[in-house]
């Protein structure tokens, strides 16, 4: 783990940046090129292994904002992907080879989940998925030829938590590289570098980009790891574009903000929504009631913008639900400034068995909201709304 010289909120401003006195632009201009001319073929040699060489390598752009990222995460160094996908493949497949074997928590995103449990079977590498929280689990499923531990927290879209202080000390008893998804937490609620895990991934395009205008993903962690992983983004071609980046680095300047207001707009809507004759269960780690509630608030600063609920009723009732709503766009995707609703089944989660879906808890039933910053009082409003439209469809339904 690095460490911090500021708080999260002025890294998250000023991360990355010299803040020597200088004649500059305030702004991280954009290298909006493909590749860098030289002066000599010896200049060329040199320059090969720099930002400035051929975009697909890496661009000063890029240098930026992954070390804006990296101070944020407490980590020695960070890297750029095209897409949070990439930022999941990428890494696997630069650090694992046929023959290893991968142990992963059952409750991920459905993307991560059909990669391990379909996709990487063919290059020679298997994953045992287990239950997220049960560590025993965890442990036992290890092998000789176990190489990563694989984890998300919270989950995608239960919000279960993870005891980062366990799985860390798990990974390194066994010597195996731990690599979680952070997405629903961000660097403003949780730094899981300071809890021992080698690689920490974000879906950039969420909390960091903000604004539902870009797609991302990042991963940070240690050196000698994002060397090799950096190594396999060159061959694979999975970097991000130059503007892509700036509009990245443009959105972590305004993460604490708004990730603040997340916190407390989401906690306020669980709590409507726990409370709420036509709800039966609602998913939230900082909620009263939340199984993890108190591992939750010891190692998150806030529990997120995204929560799950599931309606007393019906599949087809979620859905009229999730179209009942005004204030809640029907789109898939999290963590911009606009309040989103989305059913799991159909999106995040359409692509794995419906096996699968039942042991991870994504019912039919299940509603997954990213908040945004919005006035809560008119969200709740809005719920309450298409709530009580839904009931009463229902009940003349009934009657008719």
């Amino acid at each position: 783990m690095k460490r911090h010289e500021h708080r999260a909120e002025t890294e998250a401003v000023r991360g990355g940046e010299d803040l020597g006195k200088k004649n500059a632009p305030l702004a991280t201009p954009i290298y909006q090129t493909s590749t860098f001319q030289v002066t000599d073929t010896d200049q060329q040699l040199r320059a090969t292994h720099t930002d400035m060489f051929y975009t697909r390598y890496g661009n000063p752009t890029h240098t930026v904002a992954e070390a804006a990222i990296a101070e944020l995460e407490g980590a020695d160094a960070a890297l750029l992907f095209a897409s949070g996908m990439a930022a999941i493949t990428t890494p696997v497949l630069a650090l694992l080879k046929n023959g290893d074997h991968i142990v992963a928590q059952r409750d991920v995103y459905g993307g991560a989940s059909k990669f391990l449990g379909q996709w990487l079977p063919k290059l020679g590498i298997e994953t045992t998925f287990v239950d997220t929280t049960e560590y025993e689990q965890h442990a036992r499923a290890i092998r000789p030829n176990t190489k990563m531990l694989y984890l998300e927290s919270p989950t995608n879209p239960t919000l279960r938590v993870v005891d980062l202080k366990k799985v860390a000390a798990l990974a390194k008893q066994h010597n195996l590289i731990s690599f979680i998804d952070s997405t629903f937490a961000t660097p403003i609620n949780v730094r899981p570098a300071e809890f021992g895990i080698d690689l920490v991934m974000h879906s950039g395009t969420k909390y960091f980009g903000g604004h539902s205008d870009l797609i991302a993903g990042i991963v940070a962690g240690q050196r000698e790891l994002i060397d090799k992983i950096h190594e396999s983004r060159t061959t694979l071609g999975s970097c991000m574009d130059p503007h892509a980046a700036f509009l990245l680095l443009r959105g972590i300047k305004t993460l604490a903000v708004r990730v603040q207001r997340q916190n407390e707009n989401t906690l306020r809507i669980a709590e409507f929504l726990a409370a709420h004759p036509k709800v039966k269960r609602v998913h939230y780690p900082f909620l009263k009631g939340h199984p993890q509630r108190g591992l939750a608030m010891e190692q998150m600063a806030g529990g997120g913008g995204v929560l799950s609920f599931e309606v007393d009723g019906t599949g087809e009732d979620a859905r009229h639900l999730a179209e009942a709503l005004n204030l809640f766009t029907l789109a898939p995707s999290l963590g911009g400034v606009d309040s989103l609703v989305t059913i799991p089944v159909l999106t995040s989660h359409a692509m794995i068995s419906a096996e699968m879906r039942q042991k991870m808890g994504v019912t039919e039933q299940l509603i997954r909201l990213s908040v945004g910053i919005e006035s809560v009082e008119d969200l709740i409003a809005d719920l309450e709304r298409a709530l009580a439209m839904v009931s009463a469809n229902r009940q003349h339904a009934q009657v008719g």
